[in-house]
């Protein structure tokens, strides 16, 4: 059972993740996860923990982590985004059937001025596209 696991974790964290060896070798057949470094998956910084150097094998591990871990977070915002679309259509739906005039009141204001700051920005990207493609 012990062997299926794998030789690193990562502990996710908000900027990137802690990095952990993971031995079951031991004498007493345990777990032992030894912190061996921090990375940073905005700045692609990796800082070996307290006085360790890492391995070429830890750094292509590290780097494949870093890798996959970009792709799975550019994935997930263009799905937020997808769901944002969603989200303004069931606004739509419920300005138009079930809102209140109290609730209508209390979100009007910031929905008209987050849609117009959405629009604005949408509209001047495909502008800059537009340029882009002709120039």
């Amino acid at each position: 059972m012990a062997g299926d696991l794998p030789d690193y974790y990562f502990r996710v964290r908000e900027n990137g993740a802690a990095v952990f060896r993971v031995d079951t070798e031991n004498r007493q057949r345990r777990i032992d996860m030894d912190q061996i470094a921090v990375i940073n998956i905005r700045n692609g910084e990796v800082k070996p923990h307290g006085d360790r150097t890492l391995s070429d094998t830890d750094r292509d591990v590290i780097d494949d982590w870093m890798t996959e871990r970009r792709a799975i977070l550019a994935e997930r915002d263009i799905d937020d985004i997808h769901r944002a679309v969603d989200y303004l259509n069931l606004t739509t739906q419920w300005v138009q059937s079930k809102a209140t005039d109290d609730e209508l009141e209390n979100v009007t204001d910031a929905l008209l001025l987050a849609m117009h700051d959405l629009r604005s920005t949408l509209v001047r990207k495909k502008a800059d596209r537009l340029m882009k493609d002709k120039g």
